[in-house]
């Protein structure tokens, strides 16, 4: 191996690109590899030459190493015929006669790269005036996009004011058609009412003759329709005892017990005494209850759902009440509103409701059982109002302001809970 190698900078970037690609290859089967490779040998094939050609081309200037490394070179065997690979090699095995293979490589090379370059001069000018074309075109096809904006804009103020035009002459057809309407209404109204007034002053004429009549005949008979009257009122009257006592058969209604007076005297004497009006304590005679006329339920909510479904979170409780009550309400029509204590909460959570029911939150700082108080208060004397709780409290206050407390259990029962 004779010679002297050409300086690196005199060697074209291809050629050495292969002999860094030609070592990195075998770089791990070269013995000793260097420090600075020894990181680099660890890389896959592809990865040595990418990231550690500079060290690689860096290396081969010792020649200890060049001579190693194309000795593993030489081991691999070419693929096809490559001149660049057939130089690349001579470089690193510098054979007898190595320079005038990699100095004709290079004349061949530099020739390439000029031509390389004298084309790509050529295709840069290309590329410039495709790029001025290219702007022109956008230049137009801006413009050109501008123009059909404008158009388009134009098109739909257009369409638009057609629309209105047409909204207009549509509103005013139907104003047309209306105000007919209603003429040809009025003038029906107005025969239909003619007719009815002549119809009315015939039967009024009509009455006042059987008036007339029927006051000669009451005065000739005043006695036996005194008489009659007197049968008649006897008769209603049993009918309505009679009516009374088979709607209290049919709702089950217990007998009262106790007096109004009761209250009193337990008051006097200090004892707390039970409400006198008669509760529905069984779930059958609240469902009765709740159907009879006008019927007012108020439902202590936490105190119910703790009862049903203690396990559940609260958030679940309510849901599972509200949606409860929905068939029972539809079945009785009862109006139904149900309270949850929120005394301690600033949030109001809104939810669902069945019809015919009312979610009420008490106001912060106010306990469900106040808010039940105030809307038993609010009801008439009379009126049938039911208020479902287990707070003996609540139960006693509401019975005392003329409501019926009705136990937990007597709901749950009803809603088969």
């Amino acid at each position: 191996m004779t010679g002297t190698a050409p300086l690196p900078e005199r060697l074209p970037e291809r050629l050495r690109l292969r002999i860094v690609a030609l070592v990195s290859a075998v770089l791990p089967s070269v013995t000793p590899v260097p420090s600075p490779l020894r990181k680099v040998a660890g890389f896959a094939p592809a990865r040595r030459a990418r990231l550690g050609g500079a060290a690689i081309w860096s290396a081969l200037e010792d020649d200890e190493f060049r001579e190693h490394a194309s000795v593993q070179v030489a081991a691999v065997p070419p693929v096809g015929e490559d001149p660049v690979e057939d130089a690349a090699r001579a470089w690193l095995a510098r054979p007898e006669g190595w320079e005038s293979v990699v100095d004709g490589l290079v004349e061949s090379l530099v020739e390439d790269e000029s031509r390389d370059e004298q084309v790509h001069a050529a295709q840069a000018r290309l590329t410039a005036q495709l790029a001025a074309v290219q702007a022109e075109l956008a230049a137009a096809r801006a413009e050109h996009r501008e123009e059909l904006e404008r158009a388009r804009a134009e098109h739909k103020v257009l369409r638009q004011r057609l629309g209105e035009a047409r909204g207009v002459l549509r509103a005013a057809e139907q104003a047309r058609d209306a105000a007919y309407a209603a003429r040809d209404e009025a003038l029906a109204a107005a025969g239909a009412a003619t007719r009815a007034a002549e119809v009315d002053v015939r039967r009024m004429r009509a009455q006042l003759e059987e008036a007339e009549a029927g006051l000669a005949a009451q005065r000739r008979d005043s006695r036996s329709e005194r008489d009659a009257a007197s049968i008649r009122a006897r008769l209603l009257l049993d009918a309505v005892v009679d009516a009374a006592t088979g709607l209290r058969r049919e709702l089950g209604l217990p007998a009262v017990s106790g007096s109004p007076a009761d209250a009193v005297e337990s008051e006097l004497a200090g004892i707390d005494a039970a409400p006198a009006s008669s509760a529905p304590a069984t779930p059958a005679l609240l469902e009765q209850t709740l159907a009879m006329p006008r019927a007012r339920l108020v439902v202590d909510g936490y105190n119910v759902t703790k009862q049903a479904w203690p396990t559940a979170s609260l958030e679940a409780q309510r849901s599972r009440l509200v949606q409860a009550l929905g068939p029972l309400v539809a079945r009785s029509g009862a109006e139904t509103t149900v309270v949850f204590d929120a005394a301690e909460s600033t949030v109001r959570t809104a939810m669902p409701a069945p019809r015919g029911v009312r979610v009420v939150f008490s106001p912060e700082g106010v306990i469900a059982d106040d808010v039940i108080r105030q809307l038993v208060s609010a009801e008439p004397r009379g009126r049938v109002v039911v208020v479902v709780t287990g707070d003996r409290a609540v139960a006693r206050d509401v019975a005392r302001a003329g409501a019926r407390a009705v136990p937990v259990t007597a709901l749950l029962g009803v809603l088969g809970a």
